[in-house]
C-alpha cells in the first residue's frame, strides 16, 4: 500500500519553481516536509494548496532527493482532460499513467554509422559531454534517458545546464522515463529516432538522477547500461561503456573501477571500448574490450560550472570519478572522428 498522506502547501521555493518542476514546502500533521512537483503530471502548485504527497522514500531514509513527491494536486490538479493525440501510454497501468505520442520511426533503417556512449550513474552525464564537445566542438549530442534513476525528465537540472550550454541538441526519455523533449517506447527506439532522423552526431545513454541498488551483483540501476550497450550495438552503433570509478567512495565495491563496470563488461556479448583515466587499474573484464587509457585535464572541466561533485562528494575528493567519466566523452569524439 502506498505511503500516502496529505498536507497544506506552505512554501513554493523560487530556487527551481521554472514551469517544469515545483520545489515546495508541505506541512503534513503539523511538520513542515520538503517535496516536489512535476509541473507536467500534476500541475503549477501555489502557497494554500491541498496535496497529497508519497512520503514513502523519505521516511525510509532513501533519499530519492530528499523530497516527498506530490501525488496529486486536490486544490487545481483535477482539471487535465486526455489529449487524443497522444494515445500510448506510459507508467501504463499505474496510477501515473499518461497519453504519450511516440518519436518512434515507421521504418526500420539500420546499420547506423554513429557512436554511443552509454554511462551507469547521472553524474557522469555532464563530464562526458563536456569532454565530447570539447574534443569536437560543434557535435550535436543527444540524450536518451532511461530506466534505473529518476523516471521524470524534467528533474534533472543537470539536462537543463547542458541543453542552454548547447552540450546536449536534444533529449529523449525512453521506456518508463517521460517528460523529455520526446517519447519513446523503448532506448532502441530512441536511439533510432535520434541518430537517424533527428540529426543527432552521437548518443549518450543512460539514467536519471539517482539510482535503485539492492547491493547485489545484478539488481541495481547500473544493469541498464547492458541493455542499452547491446540497444546500440544491435543498431550498428560504435559503443563506449563510460566506467564508473571512484577514489573517494567508502564502499569498497565502487572504488577503483565498480563492480557496476565490471559486470557489465563481463556479460556484454560483444566488444565495445572501454575508456580509463591515466593511473587507473584496468580490471580484468576489459581484456577482451577496447580498454583505452585517455588522458584528461579536469581541472579545465571543474572551473566550467558544470556539476562537480558525486554522492556528496567534490572532484577533489573524488577525480577518478569524473576523470573516467571524461575518458568515456574523449572515447566518445575519436570513435565519431574514426
Amino acid at each position: 500500500m502506498l505511503s500516502l498522506r496529505q498536507g497544506t502547501v506552505i512554501e513554493v521555493q523560487p530556487s527551481r519553481s521554472d514551469g517544469e518542476i515545483d520545489e515546495i514546502v508541505v506541512d503534513v500533521d503539523g511538520v513542515a516536509r520538503p517535496a516536489f512537483a512535476d509541473v507536467s503530471m500534476v500541475g503549477a502548485t501555489e502557497v494554500g494548496d491541498s496535496v497529497v504527497v508519497n512520503i514513502e522514500a523519505v521516511d525510509l531514509n532513501l533519499g530519492s532527493g530528499g523530497r516527498d513527491v506530490v501525488l496529486v494536486n486536490l486544490t487545481r490538479g483535477l482539471t487535465g482532460e486526455p489529449d487524443p493525440n497522444r494515445h500510448v501510454m506510459k507508467l501504463n497501468y499505474t496510477a501515473l499513467q499518461t497519453g504519450v505520442a511516440p518519436v518512434e520511426s515507421t521504418k526500420l533503417d539500420v546499420p547506423i554509422a554513429a557512436p554511443a556512449a552509454i554511462f551507469q550513474l547521472h553524474g557522469q552525464l555532464a563530464p562526458v559531454a563536456w569532454a565530447a564537445a570539447n574534443a569536437n566542438p560543434g557535435l550535436k549530442l543527444g540524450y536518451v534517458q532511461t530506466g534505473g534513476g529518476a523516471l521524470p525528465g524534467k528533474y534533472s537540472s543537470t539536462v537543463k545546464q547542458l541543453r542552454e550550454r548547447g552540450l546536449l541538441c536534444d533529449h529523449l526519455t525512453a521506456a518508463p522515463a517521460y517528460g523529455g523533449d520526446g517519447e519513446a517506447m523503448s532506448t532502441i527506439g530512441a536511439l533510432h529516432s535520434g541518430l537517424r532522423d533527428r540529426g543527432w552526431d552521437a548518443a549518450v545513454v543512460g539514467p536519471g538522477p539517482g539510482i535503485i541498488g539492492s547491493g547485489t551483483p545484478l539488481g541495481h540501476g547500473g544493469m541498464n547500461a547492458l541493455d542499452s550497450t547491446h540497444c546500440a550495438l544491435a543498431l550498428g552503433c560504435s559503443a563506449v561503456l563510460v566506467a564508473r570509478a571512484s577514489s573517494g567512495d567508502p564502499r569498497e565495491r565502487h572504488r577503483g573501477v565498480s563492480h557496476h563496470t565490471r559486470t557489465v563488461l563481463e556479460l556484454l556479448l560483444a566488444q565495445v571500448t572501454v575508456a580509463f583515466s591515466d593511473g587507473s587499474t584496468i580490471p580484468d573484464e576489459a581484456a577482451r574490450h577496447d580498454a583505452r587509457v585517455v588522458e584528461v585535464e579536469i581541472e579545465e572541466y571543474a572551473a566550467s560550472g558544470l556539476p562537480s561533485r558525486t554522492m556528496g562528494r567534490d572532484w577533489t575528493e573524488d577525480r577518478q570519478f569524473f576523470e573516467c567519466a571524461m575518458a568515456g566523452g574523449v572515447a566518445l569524439a575519436d570513435l565519431l572522428r574514426d
